[in-house]
């Protein structure tokens, strides 16, 4: 669980509810950090005034997750972000998105080479660690690190990845599993 030490104005964001069910994906308008409250730019359907949600901020250099509770202030609606979110028995939890991206480069002894044509992937679910995608059959292995563009609610994140698993299936395609080294 991260500590509200920046600020997350302008940062992508992702809200889910309190089971994990995505609700929409947009930006973080203002964060008013004495308060620990956020507004967005647009707020998703189904949540009331003391409804529960999961924020996910895609933050940098790692993203960041809260309990978050919607609050009325003034005719606004904003997210009041608590921590001790309950966590899967997992290090970190995981939140399913179905979002496209591109891997464009390939990092080989810390030196990044770019692709000629970006391997088009599909995200499966994110969380603070790391990615979980799936991709065109394609010959990752374990510890092979990768530069990924996401496109999050109309923003781009440059993320640089390692492979710590992967799950081969049966048709042409598969799953990998990756750390978080660095997001901008």
């Amino acid at each position: 669980m991260s500590v509200l030490a920046g600020d997350f104005t302008g940062c992508s964001v992702l809200i889910y509810d309190t089971d994990g069910n995505h609700l929409i994906s947009t930006h973080i308008r203002e964060h008013d950090r004495g308060d620990q409250h956020i507004k967005l730019n647009l707020m998703p359907d189904g949540l009331s005034a003391n409804d529960n949600c999961k924020v996910f901020v895609l933050s940098s250099p790692t993203p960041c997750e809260f309990l978050g509770k919607v609050k009325k202030m003034g005719g606004n609606t904003t997210i009041a972000m608590f921590q001790g979110q309950e966590k899967e028995n997992r290090g970190a939890t995981r939140y399913t998105v179905n979002t496209p991206a591109s891997i464009v480069s390939l990092v080989i002894e810390e030196k990044a080479y770019n692709l000629q044509n970006p391997v088009e992937v599909t995200l499966i679910n994110i969380s603070t660690s790391g990615v979980r995608f799936r991709a065109p059959y394609y010959s990752f292995i374990n510890e092979d690190i990768f530069i990924m563009n996401l496109i999050i609610s109309n923003s781009k994140k440059i993320v640089t990845a390692k492979v710590i698993n992967s799950a081969d299936k049966l048709n042409a395609s598969s799953d990998y599993g990756c750390s978080f080294v660095e997001i901008k």
